[in-house]
């Protein structure tokens, strides 16, 4: 596959020595470039990084990319160059731990700063300095099972001193050279890294403190040894269980500005955003005495607190500090609409806290509501924050629990960058990276991870996500008429078509799935054995797709032989497709069980059209719906979820023109979680992610009803 190649002009990589391997490391290397001319710095690592100037947050990086693979950043310095001297900081962190956030790779900056054909810094050669990050908490229990570590720090006189200080008597530490891979350039947009201020602060209240038996002690928070982190029993800062033993007052309603923060000793103030915000911390804690301050923060309230635990994940970052004054710009960025400060042992005052919004830029939209609807503006803007949050170097699910970059969910969200920026550069990044690397350890020969860039160590796949990536390149060839990456997908489709020919049984049919087969967050994701009948819809739709992208007469063959099995097999005398049948003494037997979700299948993939199951599609398009419970229609029929039945009910309307039905559905499905937190979410309620990516898709309905302009 030909990459866009970069070439460091003098950058070599580096790491301390020893610690290329250790579990959450984090250096900074600092350079003192002069004021007063223009420059650029290009960096790349094997995890994430933020850059400062004279301790002003940059910008956080770099864009992530396949195994072995890393794409370069760069990043305008002269406008933040103030000072005669400035001090320019790359703050690294190198996590050495699976996840689905960052790949585990031993750790590595790659780095130079530019003035024009000038090298004023390189690593592995002159201008950087390495200083090793103590302020920052080595051992601390995972943020979530999908993502490294929660960020805890520890502040006393003269923390970040190197980074600001030019004369800073810190000791330097000596680097060697580091294993890296290919660097390639990024090739998309940059965050523009708006500052978001909270709005206030709402509500107050005291904190006592008690050891009890409570969420804090399940494996999500500290998993199994496969999981390669630290022992519960090692960790210097365990905030999962410190905040758990918090009991908190019923909080007094206040209305406050935030950007100067008096905390009593052991009290909280909750801070509003407005909007569910993504981005990096900014903030100056001033302490009394020895304490701790912990951020709490969460996309929506429960119960009227901020609860740091909802999604499984330590949504905490926790500062111990020794009296004095400390400025702290986080690693990593985090979802919240509200957060909590919780002053622990002494009072403090926060001030200035910001956050740096890392989003897709806005500048880089060029389409606008057009419309006169106030509800539907309110959509309109909580899809577009939703695409932003989602939309930085990779697809992502959410930018929360997460930050990974799945399928299926995907294929939504690429409709969106096309419809909302005329191009398709993420999209294209995005599925370059699953085809760089030779092979996939831990998954099955022909199988591709359903994340990626991601570890997939405990060997689990979605077999159905794999098909969606083959859906996804059949739209992404229409967008684009991009048909070197199709021809580089060629060798990556064909292995998987051998993977699933292997599973096809005498029918033709897809049987006994392997791993974990997913169809929808519903009911039906309980009828996916021994025949998923709706796997085998999507499955129909692949080899089509396949068949047009590589002109195999045989498969669209196959395709259409597939279709006929599976309506001679699955229509029930009820009208309704059955989802699955079980093989009973050999032979194979209908479960029965009927889903809203596997009828939207059949008619998304082809296997029912309007014309040859009129009465299902007309029940499907007046009687199903958000209000189908209401309204008691059909209650045998298992309803369908947000992921993905009710998108594929949505994207049936908008194909088939049925404006007034999409425009009152994308107000009955959205409207609430516009209102509630500016963004829309996973599933129907809250109690998962609310900032999902593929949830933005309803930008390319508002599209076909007209709602948007193009500039």
């Amino acid at each position: 596959m030909k990459l866009n190649d970069y070439t460091f002009r003098a950058a070599t990589p580096v790491w301390e020595i020893g610690t290329g391997k250790m579990m959450n490391r984090t250096l900074s290397f600092c350079a003192n470039v002069a004021g007063g001319q223009t420059a650029k710095v290009a960096a790349a690592a094997s995890c994430g990084f933020v850059l400062l100037v004279n301790g002003e947050f940059v910008a956080h990086g770099p864009a992530r990319c396949a195994h072995g693979h890393f794409r370069v950043d760069e990043y305008e310095l002269t406008p933040y160059l103030t000072k005669a001297v400035n001090r320019v900081t790359l703050r690294v962190v190198g996590y050495n731990v699976n996840s689905f956030s960052y790949l585990n790779q031993p750790s590595f900056l790659c780095a130079e700063i530019l003035s024009g054909d000038e090298v004023l810094a390189a690593t592995g050669g002159d201008g950087f300095t390495c200083y090793a990050t103590a302020e920052r908490v080595i051992k601390t229990q995972r943020y979530s099972f999908q993502r490294t570590f929660a960020e805890a720090y520890e502040l006393s006189e003269g923390a970040f001193d190197y980074e600001i200080n030019l004369d800073t008597k810190a000791e330097p530490i000596a680097t060697e050279a580091a294993v890296a891979g290919r660097f390639i350039c990024r090739d998309m947009p940059y965050s523009d890294n708006e500052i978001i201020l909270p709005r206030k602060v709402f509500q107050r209240g005291t904190v006592t403190y008690s050891d009890k038996e409570a969420y804090y002690h399940s494996r999500e928070m500290v998993p199994a040894d496969d999981y390669y982190t630290y022992p519960l029993d090692e960790l210097d800062c365990a905030s999962h269980i410190e905040v758990g033993k918090c009991d908190y007052s019923a909080p007094t309603s206040v209305d406050e500005p935030a950007h100067v923060i008096d905390l009593t000793a052991d009290s909280y103030a909750d801070l509003d955003l407005g909007v569910n915000y993504t981005g990096v911390y900014d903030l100056t804690v001033e302490s009394e005495g020895d304490g701790t301050l912990y951020i709490l923060f969460d996309e929506i309230l429960l119960d009227g607190h901020v609860t740091p635990h909802r999604l499984f994940s330590s949504q905490i970052i926790t500062v111990r500090v020794g009296a004095g004054k400390y400025h702290l710009t986080c690693a990593e960025p985090y979802t919240m609409k509200y957060i909590r400060l919780i002053a622990k042992d002494c009072a403090m005052k926060v001030t200035d806290l910001k956050i740096y919004h890392i989003a897709y830029p806005a500048t880089k939209i060029t389409a606008e509501f057009a419309g006169d609807d106030a509800t539907m503006k309110m959509i309109y803007d909580a899809a577009v924050e939703t695409f932003r949050a989602n939309t930085v170097d990779i697809y992502m699910d959410c930018p929360s629990r997460e930050r990974a970059g799945w399928l299926c969910d995907s294929f939504f969200t690429s409709r969106v960058e096309k419809t909302l920026t005329g191009k398709s550069l993420v999209e294209r990044a995005f599925l370059e990276n699953f085809l760089m690397p030779e092979s996939f350890d831990f998954l099955p020969k022909g199988m591709l991870p359903m994340c990626y860039p991601a570890d997939h160590n405990d060997r689990t796949f979605i077999p159905n996500w794999a098909m969606w990536y083959v859906v996804e390149l059949g739209e992404y060839l229409a967008r684009t008429g991009d048909t070197e990456l199709i021809a580089s997908a060629k060798e990556r489709v064909y292995g998987l078509l051998d993977y699933f020919t292997k599973l096809e049984n005498e029918f033709g049919l897809l049987e006994k799935l392997e791993s974990w087969v997913f169809v929808e967050w519903s009911k039906s994701n309980e009828l996916t054995q021994d025949v998923s009948f709706a796997s085998n819809m999507l499955y129909c739709t692949m080899l089509d797709i396949a068949a047009d992208l590589y002109a195999d007469s045989a498969l669209k063959d196959k395709a259409t032989a597939l279709r006929n099995t599976i309506n001679e097999m699955s229509m029930t005398e009820s009208g309704f497709y059955c989802d699955n049948a079980y093989r009973v003494d050999g032979k194979l037997v209908l479960s029965g069980e009927r889903t809203e979700s596997c009828q939207y299948y059949a008619f998304f993939t082809g296997v029912a059209t309007p014309e040859t199951h009129p009465e299902l599609w007309n029940i499907l398009v007046h009687d199903f719906g958000y209000n189908r419970a209401e309204k008691g229609l059909y209650p045998e029929i298992w309803p369908a979820n947000a992921f993905i039945g009710n998108y594929l009910r949505l994207d049936l309307l908008a194909r088939h023109g049925f404006k007034e039905e999409l425009y009152d559905n994308i107000k009955g499905y959205f409207a609430y979680m516009a209102e509630r937190t500016g963004t829309l979410w996973e599933l129907t309620a809250s109690q998962a992610s609310c900032d999902h990516g593929f949830a933005s898709h309803v930008l390319y309905w508002m599209d076909s009803l007209g709602l948007l302009s193009h500039r």
